[in-house]
This record gives structure tokens, C-alpha cells and sequence, in this order.
């Protein structure tokens, strides 16, 4: 760790010890000077911001954005005049490139566009150092008999996520290794587009310390330790991505005999907040704001579902994310958390991502995860958008759109051998698949929900 870094770290415990008003002291402060910055390096903060106070430390003050917005203004919106849209495109349409520093001093991350839009993001050094302290202020609490178990296993960590590409987790552990030359022995993406027994495997022979991936993969792996086909027992199990309840956290807790830490967070602001054990997400708010709201953006009270939530990165200078619509909706704890955190807490209702279930040939049955299907789909030649509906046990409806010039009989027939065969690899190999007429659908507040499974009784 540099000594930047080292500083960052330093001040992140200290603001803990401090309490809750310094906290919130420390992230005004540092919200009032992202807003001087972008109004300085930014032609799109200008222009939004014209007419705001001088100093701006009241997030409530500044216009809402969101990722439609801001990838329509790009080139203005990044405070960095070498960093363009086009010069982003070329390097992520690379996967060989994933995790190389772009520019020779940014990390790049894409999201995979379930509102809509596909998001490019740019994230500086000094936001990946802030990402760093915080994960390690985040995973402090760690016991003597998790510290010796960690030991045993080497500190080896196994992230369990789509290969290639340009996603954040992906990008991140490359990131790592790259300024940790030696954490490549001790860190290790583990790919989820092998057949599952594939997947036990590797992490058998790999025997991590700390397993993270989102929580619908990591469901299918606590299924497969309790089979005992999986025999491995880490200190810790970090599942993101989705809604986690806390019947799901205690499963893998149990499955694992682990201590489990979610954390609620986005490729726009990848520290966001880390979980505890009482099963609320605490915001790293000295670093990162969070404002539950009503459909016209009006503060919602703690204790009351929000219809979304605006987030603030105040690490993240070359693109400035201010008061973004990121889609969630969040319940702000009202009181202190048992945990005993300073940090607020909230729990989340959105980003629900289910696991597609099928009967399997011997009577029992078998689920895959919906970011396999990402994994497939966000790669296949002319799919623009997809969304599939899973409207009996054994038959899936498949909705597309197809790109400007494409064929759409080629493209469907691209998509169907595709899912075909990932099906079959995961022994659910008898299941329809229908090509929808009508187009994905959007939920009535704008997000594109790519996986819908059955409802169950």
C-alpha cells in the first residue's frame, strides 16, 4: 500500500473511533470539495450547476443525475480531456485488456445495462485506494479462530464471477494483482461458465481462505457443501450483487461455518457499504453518501422504504458521480445498530436477482445462476437488450432486441444454441425455449429485470 493509501486507511479508523458526528463532518467536507472539483474540470457540472452557492456541502442543493444522463454528456463529463467515449469503447471492446490500466493510470469497469444503458466508468487511483482502506476497515472484525483459519488456507481468496471482460469484479482483481505483484498466488477469479462440478473442483483443489461472488452463485455452492461435493472451509464468505435476506445469509454461514459479510454496492461506487452481522448494510458515508427519496426525489424518513436512492462517490475524480439515480429502493435503520457501528444502516429491497430453477433427469432439481446468462448474452453479436421469463418449470420465454443492421433470425438462432447448451451443461436440458414477439420489458420505475423466474407457490 502506498502511503496515500496508508493516510486513507488511517483516517478511515479514526473516523470510526471519532463516532457519528465526525463522520458526517468528514463527508460533507469532502462533498464540498467533489463539487468544486467537477464545477473546475467538469463542462457538464458547469453547466448543471449554475447558479448553486458557492459552496455546496448539502447534497439535498445539487440536480439528481443518472447513468441515461451522463453517458448522453460523456466526453463533458469526465474532468479528464483525454479520456473520451470513444477512446473508452475501443479499450473495453479488448476483454485481453481487462484490469490494464487505461491511459496507464485508470481503471475501467462497464455495466451490463439492466436499466437500459450500458454504463463505461473511470475510476482513479486514489478511489481504488479509498476502496481498499475501506474493504479493510470493513473486514476488521475478524475473530483469533477466523485470523488462524485465514493463516491455514495461505489468505488465498477465490472470487467466483464471469470471466473476461471488462465487469468490476473482474477489473478489480486484476487491478490488484497488478499493484500487488505477489497477491497473484493468494487471489484467484474462479469462472462461473464451467459445469458446476468443474467449479467444485477448482475450489476444492484451490481451498480459499474467503470466498466472494454474488449471493445467487454463492447459494448454489452452500447447496453443493452441503451435498458434500464441495469440502471447504473458509473464514469468510463476502456475497454482493444482489439482495441478500437474512435467511439467506444464515444459510451460508452454516453451510460454510463462516463468518459472512455482504456488501451492497455498484460498479458507479464499488465501497458503498459492507454488511454486519445483524444483517444491515453500513454506508462508508465519510466517503460515500446515500439519500433515500421519494418518486419526485424528496427525503423519505428512516424506517420508510424509499421508492429510490441517490448515491454520491466522493473518492472519484476523473468522474464525478453526484446524486445518482441508481434505481434501489432502501429502509433507513432508525436507530443504532446492534452491531455497533457508527456508520448508518440501511437494508435493501431492490436488486432482488432469483436463481432459475428446473426439475433434473433423476428426480431432483437444479438451479443456474442469471449472471451465467449475462455471461452468454452481453457477448452475443447483435443482441442489444434480453430478458427472459421463465413462464412454466420446463419453458423459457425469450425476449429480445436486436441491433440496428443485425439479423434477427441469425441472432435468435445464436441465442437459442447458446442458452441450449448452457442449460444442458448444468443438466437441465429439457427445457423450451420460446422466442417472444414483443420486446423486454421495463418494470413500471425504469429498470430492465433481464432474469424473471417462475412464480412459485
Amino acid at each position: 500500500m502506498s502511503e496515500s493509501g496508508r493516510r486513507i486507511a488511517r483516517d478511515a479508523r479514526e473516523a470510526v473511533r471519532q463516532g457519528p458526528e465526525e463522520i458526517e463532518r468528514r463527508g460533507r467536507a469532502r462533498l464540498a470539495e467533489m463539487v468544486a472539483h467537477a464545477r473546475a474540470r467538469s463542462p457538464y457540472y458547469r453547466e448543471l450547476y449554475q447558479g448553486l452557492p458557492e459552496r455546496v456541502d448539502d447534497p439535498a442543493l445539487l440536480p439528481v443525475t443518472d447513468k441515461k444522463a451522463l453517458m448522453a454528456r460523456f466526453d463533458d463529463w469526465v474532468t479528464d480531456r483525454e479520456v473520451t467515449l470513444e477512446r473508452v469503447q475501443e479499450f473495453v471492446a479488448d476483454p485481453a485488456r481487462a484490469g490494464e490500466a487505461f491511459l496507464g493510470r485508470y481503471m475501467v469497469a462497464t455495466t451490463s445495462g439492466t436499466s437500459g444503458v450500458r454504463g463505461l466508468f473511470v475510476v482513479d487511483e486514489r478511489c481504488m485506494a479509498v476502496h481498499t482502506a475501506l474493504g479493510s476497515r470493513a473486514g476488521g472484525g475478524l475473530g483469533v479462530r477466523d485470523l488462524l483459519r485465514v493463516a491455514a488456507r495461505g489468505g488465498r481468496t477465490a472470487i467466483v464471477t464471469a470471466p473476461g471482460g471488462h465487469f468490476s469484479t473482474v477489473v478489480s482483481a486484476a487491478w490488484f494483482r497488478r499493484e500487488r505483484p505477489l497477491s497473484g498466488r493468494i487471489l484467484r477469479v474462479v469462472p462461473i461458465n464451467q459445469p458446476l462440478p468443474d467449479l467444485v473442483a477448482e475450489l476444492n483443489r484451490y481451498n480459499p481462505a474467503s470466498v466472494a461472488g454474488f449471493l445467487s452463485m454463492l447459494t448454489l455452492l452452500a447447496a453443493e457443501q452441503e451435498a458434500g461435493r464441495l469440502r471447504i472451509r473458509p473464514a469468510m464468505i463476502m456475497p454482493g450483487g444482489e439482495t441478500a435476506t437474512p435467511e439467506a445469509l444464515e444459510r451460508l454461514g452454516t453451510a460454510f461455518q463462516a463468518r459472512v459479510r455482504a456488501s451492497y454496492a455498484a460498479t458507479e461506487c464499488g465501497y458503498l457499504s459492507y454488511g454486519c452481522a445483524h444483517g444491515w448494510y453500513h454506508v462508508n458515508s465519510d466517503w460515500a453518501l446515500v439519500e433515500p427519496v421519494d418518486a419526485d426525489h424528496r427525503p423519505v424518513p428512516a424506517g420508510r422504504p424509499s421508492h429510490t436512492v441517490l448515491i454520491s462517490n466522493l473518492a472519484n475524480r476523473v468522474q464525478p458521480i453526484l446524486r445518482y439515480d441508481i434505481g434501489d429502493s432502501v429502509v433507513l435503520r432508525p436507530d443504532p445498530c446492534p452491531c455497533g457501528s457508527p456508520l448508518p444502516a440501511i437494508r435493501v429491497r431492490g436488486r432482488a436477482a432469483d436463481l432459475l430453477t428446473f426439475p433434473a433427469g433423476d428426480g431432483e432439481q437444479v438451479s443456474v445462476s442469471p449472471m451465467l446468462f449475462g455471461t452468454l448474452l452481453d457477448r452475443a453479436p447483435g443482441v442489444e437488450r434480453f430478458q427472459i421469463v421463465q413462464t412454466a418449470p420446463t419453458t423459457l420465454r425469450v425476449r429480445l432486441r436486436v441491433g440496428d443492421g443485425a439479423d434477427a433470425d441469425a441472432v435468435w438462432a445464436t441465442v437459442r444454441g447458446e442458452i441450449a447448451h448452457l442449460l444442458t451443461e448444468h443438466r437441465a436440458g429439457d427445457v423450451t425455449l420460446e422466442r417472444a414477439e414483443e420486446p423486454p420489458q421495463q418494470s413500471p420505475g425504469g429498470k430492465l429485470r433481464r432474469i424473471i423466474p417462475l412464480t412459485r407457490p
